[in-house]
């Protein structure tokens, strides 16, 4: 239904969970190397319970190389608190991109900078971040909620 993608992921527990969301909404889930974790962590394989094994996991060596091996009509959008654009006002589609930085840092500046109009934010007041898997949660449930509602 829709693509997840975690450019960098560092904690294992988070992108395990990311993928129960992935796997309960149909979504794909990409990593883009490096990981900050093996796949084979046992926390990670916790947070995802007895379910990793039916996750749709697409594993990518780098953004671009995931960028290279999809058609010329998909969209991305870029999730970081450097926008002003709210990720409710973006009219999702099927299939688009939603593509999540490290936790510690965000997407790496080049991304966004090459990006910029296709950046959306989280607004949120007295915290600079949320926890990643809360972040992913947010904006692919809104972009389902659309799709519902889009159906009729």
């Amino acid at each position: 239904m829709f693509n997840v993608v975690l450019v960098e992921p560092e904690i294992p527990p988070n992108t395990g969970n990311i993928g129960r969301l992935c796997l309960a909404t149909r979504s794909t889930l990409h990593l883009v190397k490096p990981l900050g974790f093996s796949l084979d962590d046992r926390q990670l394989k916790r947070a995802g319970l007895d379910y990793w094994s039916e996750i749709d996991l697409r594993i990518w060596d780098s953004f671009a190389h995931l960028q290279s091996k999809q058609t010329s009509r998909a969209r991305y959008f870029f999730l970081t608190t450097k926008s002003k654009r709210a990720y409710y006002d973006v009219a999702f589609r099927q299939d688009d991109f939603l593509v999540f930085g490290r936790e510690t840092k965000g997407l790496p500046e080049h991304l966004l900078a090459a990006n910029i109009e296709d950046c959306i934010t989280i607004p949120m007041s007295g915290t600079r971040s949320l926890n990643l898997a809360t972040a992913v949660a947010i904006v692919l449930f809104e972009a389902l909620r659309q799709q519902r509602l889009s159906r009729g």
